[in-house]
């Protein structure tokens, strides 16, 4: 699952990144290796200042191919502003780092082949948070949704498989602009979660084709696409821009930025699903 590691990028990634410094209230834990093959991982926790109920549900999320954490060591602005919703929505949030325990920073820039972690390897990560919760006695293991964003969310895909021992766990996936190719070219991957993709129609980054063919396969997907609407489309206050040097994009080069109708019609899409998931 975990391919080889391109040495000279990376030392050159980790030495212009500072420390990993979650916000204020989360707290670091970490999961030791739960299998030979499987790697020691951190996830990161936050719960809500005021429990609902003696048991809180939880949002497992997924950081992108830009990892958790920029450049400065700060969590980026998205995962900040669902962190912010989540709570405030009385969910215990738990945000697993598949990269920074491995020694990793970001993996946009890099081909395929280049990357040491890839969307289907993080399943493992995503079992061993679920295995964790479990051991919470103010955390519910019977209501817990899992929510993706690109790289999380082809990671989410994988993780809602029938055959993945994440699917049975969950009580529904929600994938924001997934890579939908490997799964749709995929005899055996099948949904085993109620599963959502919400996704930009003019996304060149992750385009919309291949969860269309994926969604012709499986008609219990339920897919809704943003007129418009490009990579990143849910993100705070990000400014519509074409990002170069991207390693899985067509000739490097990807529209990305906020869509404001879009990000308003997501943010009321995932909360409802939650909301109703979770009752």
């Amino acid at each position: 699952m975990w391919q080889r590691i391109c040495t000279g990028v990376f030392l050159m990634t980790l030495l212009t990144a500072q420390a990993p410094s979650p916000p204020p209230g989360m707290r670091a834990i970490d999961l030791p290796a739960r299998t030979e093959q499987a790697q020691a991982i951190k996830i990161y926790v936050a719960r809500p200042t005021a429990a609902p109920g003696p048991r809180l549900p939880v949002v497992v999320a997924l950081h992108g191919c830009g990892g958790l954490f920029n450049a400065k060591g700060e969590f980026i602005a998205r995962e900040r502003d669902w962190l912010a919703r989540f709570l405030a929505a009385g969910y215990a949030v738990v945000y697993p780092d598949s990269f920074n325990p491995r020694g990793v920073r970001e993996v946009c820039t890099l081909k395929a082949s280049e990357r040491p972690v890839n969307p289907r390897g993080r399943v493992a990560d995503i079992a061993a948070a679920l295995e964790w919760l479990k051991s919470q006695p103010d955390l519910d293991p019977t209501r817990v949704g899992l929510v993706g964003w690109s790289h999380g969310g082809s990671t989410t895909l994988w993780s809602a498989d029938k055959a993945a021992p994440t699917a049975v766990a969950l009580k529904l996936a929600i994938a924001f602009y997934p890579g939908c190719r490997p799964p749709s070219k995929s005899a055996s991957w099948q949904p085993g979660t109620p599963l959502t993709i919400l996704i930009g129609d003019a996304d060149d980054w992750t385009p919309v084709a291949p969860c269309r063919d994926l969604i012709a396969r499986h008609p219990a997907i339920t897919m809704i696409e943003y007129p418009g609407a490009v990579h990143g489309f849910d993100a705070p206050n990000s400014p519509l821009r074409t990002r170069t040097g991207l390693g899985l994009a067509k000739d490097g080069k990807a529209k990305v930025g906020t869509d404001p109708k879009a990000r308003a019609a997501a943010i009321d899409e995932v909360m409802k699903r939650l909301a109703d998931a979770f009752k």
